[in-house]
């Protein structure tokens, strides 16, 4: 699948991939629909992408008038391409690019300043990765009060409880997929 920047400052741009089956790229227009969704909190934002892959999510956002982006991914095929993406893009000034196993803790986050105001989460599937993440990103305390967290994740692994503080604003279907938009409520 060919994958391009929606809209903004960087429309038509393609992203590279991530050979093999290891990422699963969010359908173009699935991604289009939930920057439909969110665009009026997009300008001026500061984002976290996590488990990043090519970073479509937040090179979207940095097209779309979002301040600064901060990707994190474990894999290394996926930090290539993360690499090239923001390179290619002119987007380095704008970025940070982390090797980090979100399961294990979002220490990573702590030398940063400003809070997030905008989290996408997309999570390898059928792998119980939301709670545990979504319990290191409140342990981060690096987002603000209404920080809006976007969680990719498939129909049939719905998380058995959201974690307080993150309350769901609103869910859509996007075929065998389920976009779960929180909030985060402090």
């Amino acid at each position: 699948m060919a994958l391009r920047i929606i809209a903004g400052d960087l429309k038509g741009r393609k992203l590279r991939s991530v050979r093999g089956t290891k990422t699963r790229p969010t359908a173009n227009r699935t991604r289009e629909a939930i920057f439909n969704i969110i665009a009026s909190q997009i300008p001026g934002s500061r984002v976290l992408d996590l488990f990043a892959g090519t970073g479509a999510f937040g090179i979207e956002a940095l097209s779309r008038k979002a301040e600064a982006a901060v990707f994190i991914d474990i894999e290394n095929d996926s930090i290539a391409a993360l690499r090239a993406n923001v390179k290619n893009l002119g987007l380095v000034q704008r970025t940070s690019i982390i090797r980090w196993d979100l399961i294990r803790n979002l220490n990573c986050l702590n030398s940063l300043k400003k809070p997030f105001d905008l989290v996408f989460m997309d999570p390898p599937y059928r792998t119980n990765m939301i709670e545990p993440t979504l319990q290191n990103l409140h342990l981060s305390q690096c987002l603000t009060d209404n920080t809006r967290v976007i969680v990719e994740h498939s129909l049939r692994e719905p998380p058995k409880t959201w974690p307080l503080p993150f309350e769901i604003s609103d869910q859509r279907r996007y075929g065998k997929t389920l976009v779960t938009f929180l909030d985060y409520m402090v």
